[in-house]
């Protein structure tokens, strides 16, 4: 696709793309972006190129996440069923559970950043998502913004030399708006009163498991 002007330059001449006056393709810009998206076109590109590198290392660095989210909150390990007595970093890292949940919820924010290009669909999901969090017992809006600063330790972990300044401040304004559109869906469900437990729909994966409960 090209830019208008491409198009009356490729007419005027022709089909004969060599005009004196009119830009060429290569001088038309990147097509806007939906206004409702905190990135540039560019910083949008850039932010999907990087996060290739990412998806190819998705259980690591969702484990690393996971690792850093309970070193700074060890209180949400309460909030697991299946791994709340891992409470060492050696037993995090080789816990077939948690490799399972960091898998889900990473697959989640990999699903919503390839997204960005839709963003009705891109609501819809990460809605969804957030208001699954509300069956969950004891679970709080504000944790959602917990998981902030350990992803982004654990991009710069798995990224290195390719998370740039440049590419950190990209970051930060797409996890934002992830965790902005979580807590949107999360007080939406309480507004209009949803019952997810009675949904028909698969559910989302949520960012934190089942509670434990008593046998």
């Amino acid at each position: 696709m090209g830019c208008e002007l491409t198009k009356l330059a490729s007419s005027s001449n022709g089909g004969n793309s060599k005009s004196n006056n009119l830009p060429s393709l290569d001088a038309c810009g990147p097509p806007p972006v939906d206004s409702r998206l905190p990135l540039t076109a560019k910083q949008k590109y850039t932010m999907v190129a990087s996060w290739k590198g990412i998806s190819r290392a998705m259980e690591t660095t969702g484990i690393t996440m996971f690792i850093k989210l309970f070193e700074e909150h060890a209180d949400l390990l309460n909030m697991f069923a299946k791994f709340k007595e891992l409470k060492t970093k050696e037993e995090q890292a080789t816990s077939e559970e948690l490799q399972e949940h960091a898998n889900k919820v990473m697959n989640t924010l990999d699903e919503g950043i390839r997204g960005l290009d839709d963003l009705d669909t891109f609501f819809e999901f990460i809605h969804q998502v957030g208001a699954s969090h509300r069956r969950i017992p004891g679970f709080k809006q504000e944790y959602f913004w917990r998981i902030e600063e350990p992803f982004l330790s654990a991009v710069s972990t798995t990224l290195g030399d390719r998370y740039t300044q440049n590419v950190e401040g990209i970051y930060k304004l797409t996890i934002k708006f992830i965790i902005e559109t979580l807590v949107a869906g999360y007080e939406a469900s309480a507004n209009n009163n949803v019952d997810n437990t009675t949904s028909s729909s698969t559910p989302a994966t949520k960012l934190s498991d089942e509670p434990n409960r008593a046998s």
